[in-house]
Parts: structure tokens; sequence; C-alpha cells
């Protein structure tokens, strides 16, 4: 009886459970198939590397523009005069649009080297500048705001009225909040200018109601004062 139940529990041990069954044909797998395996595994390797490499090479061109536009930024505030400073950071800023254009540093010297020249009275090298910067920001609404609001404040200086209220309204339908009060007052100054009371007092009420914590809400209520 020992004898029998002896020999049913080693028939029994000798059965593969089905955790044991899948890993060795698993292993029968691998086995098989180890070269092919082998060149996968390479090929993984291979990407990987490549694409360190290729983060490397951005993350180093990214560093090496930002040194660049730091340092010509501070060249420029230690000129303390916009021309001299302009003409000085120019080539400098120039390296960096034509060897470092894709990087975040190079986008942004854009906007930042568009208002050094408006500062130069550069005005149509900087609204050059604003316009690629607009482009390169078309789906951020945050930059392209500022980039709008400037756009507009060069058309003023270039006494392109009509192309600077076109600018502005753009901020003024606009879905962000960001510089509506300003372009709203912008817009607001410009049609007194050109002598449409209604459309500026219209403007300036908005200003009051929607921005009462702006700094133009106190000009816009003595504006609506001398018009009523």
């Amino acid at each position: 009886m020992a004898d029998k139940i002896s020999r049913e529990r080693k028939k029994e041990l000798e059965q593969l459970d089905p955790f044991q069954e899948n890993l060795l044909k698993a292993m029968a797998f691998v086995k098989e198939f180890k070269k092919q395996l082998i060149l996968i595994g390479g090929a993984v390797v291979l990407v990987a590397l490549i694409f360190s490499g290729i983060m490397y090479s951005f993350q180093k061109a990214e560093n090496s523009a930002d040194i660049m536009v730091t340092e010509a930024l501070k060249k420029y505030a230690k000129a303390n005069d916009p021309e001299k400073g302009y003409l000085e950071i120019e080539p400098d800023i120039k390296v960096v649009f034509t060897e470092y254009a894709n990087t975040n540093a190079g986008r942004l010297a854009k906007v930042k080297f568009a208002k050094i020249c408006f500062e130069a009275s550069k005005f149509d090298e900087s609204y050059q500048y604003y316009k690629e910067a607009l482009q390169v920001f078309e789906n951020n609404e945050l930059i392209q705001n500022f980039i709008l609001a400037s756009l507009g404040h060069v058309c003023i200086a270039k006494k392109e009225f009509g192309q600077a209220k076109d600018y502005f309204l753009k901020i003024e339908k606009g879905k962000t909040d960001l510089l509506k009060d300003e372009a709203r007052f912008s817009l607001a100054m410009l049609d007194e200018a050109s002598g449409n009371t209604v459309e500026s007092k219209k403007m300036y009420e908005k200003i009051m109601t929607e921005h009462e914590n702006s700094m133009y809400a106190t000009i816009a209520k003595g504006k609506i004062q001398e018009m009523d």
C-alpha cells in the first residue's frame, strides 16, 4: 500500500504545473531564436545610444545659446546707452540666430533683441524680429499677446496707426486676459487721437469695469470725465 502511494506521489511530482510549463517554453523559445534576440537587443541599445547622443547634443546647444545670450545682454546693460548697446551686441546675437535658431534660448533671443532694436529706434528691424518671433510662438497665447502688444507699439512709433490698432484688437478679442487692459487702453488712445470718441469712451469704460485693479483704470476714469 505504501509503495502504491509512493508511486502515485512520484507520478504527481513529475507532472509540471502551468508556471513551470510556461517557463520551459520560454526557455526553449530563447534557445531557438537566440541569434535574432541578440540582434534585436543590440539594435535597441544602438537606438538608445543614438537618442542619448542627440539629446546630449541638443542640451549642449541649448546651454551654449543661453550663455551667449546672457553675455550679450550683460554687455548691452553695461553699455548704458540703447544705440551703443545695440551696436555692441548685434554681431553676437546674430550668431545665435544662425547657429542656435532651434534652441529655446535662440527663439527667445529674437523677442529680447527686438526690444533692444526698439529702444535703439531701429523700428523696422524691431518689427521684423517681433514678426518672426510671432510665428515661432504661434502656439503660446501668453507670449503671443506680449509680442502682439510690442508690434502694436512699434507700429505706433512708425506712425502706422491702422496696423497698430489691428495688433491691439487681436489681444482685445483673444481668450487670455494677459495685457488686455494695455491693449484696450492703446485702442482707446488711438480712437481718441483719430477723433472717434464714441469707440474711445467704450474702451475706457471696459477698462474701468473689467480691469478695475489695472494701472490704466485711474487714467481711464479721468478720460471719461473729460469726455462727459
